[in-house]
């Protein structure tokens, strides 16, 4: 990436309304002490994705995940996916994620649910991955390739790290064709999405890395009612956000975020669950 795309990236998810703290003061409030928290408490609060645990069991699903997988969850944010995958399948997971904050807080709060023996997290580039060649079984990620420039690199790392007829299962944020240059500017300045793809453009990268399309799921109407739902939910947040960030941290991620929702409700965003796979 780009020094200022990496910065835009790092900025949002430094300031971004949840956090580990977030996190644990939900868990407080429920009258549970630190020493009673589980996987089984944490993934109530922790899966900062569209669709919560619901989506992750999708996506296990999907790519059939065995308690053998060896899984590369690309931009992990705060863990809950990874956490949630190692805890419902018995696989190691490895969580990579470019804001230094996120890891610290993803490692956190693994350790508080006693899983930091099959899940880590590495702060890195997802265009220059600090792994080697086929390292892993399975990557995943939920909603993150957008943030994310020079797609046909990006996919390239994946196949790179992934063993024969290892498997790429992703969703990510896409847009139909009809996307402004002052809309997909907009969507950069308040949400660091730097690059968001198309269904075909995505299938055609796919194909150039060597890679097969399994199947793609169409989750654009799921996404638009979830994104209504998740705005409603940070402007629940609004005290702690104003508390923590400033009044003009919480106003402008809101106007950002009711834009980038507007698109989903105008038609102009889509989203997609996409699976595919290297040759064997």
């Amino acid at each position: 990436m780009s020094d200022a795309r990496v910065n835009a990236v790092e900025r949002f998810y430094d300031f971004h309304p949840i956090n580990a703290r977030q996190i644990l003061d939900a868990v407080a409030a429920r009258g549970i002490g630190p020493d009673a928290i589980t996987e089984d408490v944490l993934q109530q609060h922790d899966q900062d994705h569209y669709g919560g645990t619901a989506a992750t069991d999708r996506l296990i699903a999907e790519a059939a995940v065995r308690a053998d997988d060896l899984v590369l969850d690309v931009c992990s944010g705060m863990g809950g996916p990874a956490r949630y995958l190692a805890w419902k399948t018995g696989c190691d997971v490895t969580g990579l994620d470019l804001t230094a904050s996120r890891v610290e807080g993803a490692t956190e709060l693994t350790r508080v649910a006693g899983l930091s023996g099959s899940v880590r997290f590495v702060h890195g580039d997802a265009l220059a991955m600090p792994f080697g060649d086929a390292s892993f079984t399975l990557a995943m990620a939920q909603e993150s390739f957008a943030h994310i420039p020079d797609k046909p690199r990006l996919l390239a790392e994946c196949a790179r790290v992934l063993r024969p007829a290892g498997r790429l299962v992703y969703s990510d944020i896409l847009h139909r064709g009809n996307l402004s240059d002052r809309d997909a500017q907009r969507l950069f300045d308040g949400m660091a999405f730097s690059d968001i793809a198309t269904q075909d453009g995505y299938a055609q990268q796919l194909r150039s890395c060597g890679m097969e399309v399994v199947r793609l799921v169409d989750l654009t109407e799921e996404w638009t009612r979830i994104l209504v739902e998740r705005h409603a939910m940070y402007r629940s947040l609004e005290s702690q956000t104003v508390a923590r960030l400033g009044r003009e941290h919480f106003e402008r991620y809101d106007r950002a975020y009711a834009h980038f929702v507007g698109l989903y409700q105008g038609g102009v965003l889509a989203g997609a669950l996409i699976h595919a796979a290297r040759p064997g």
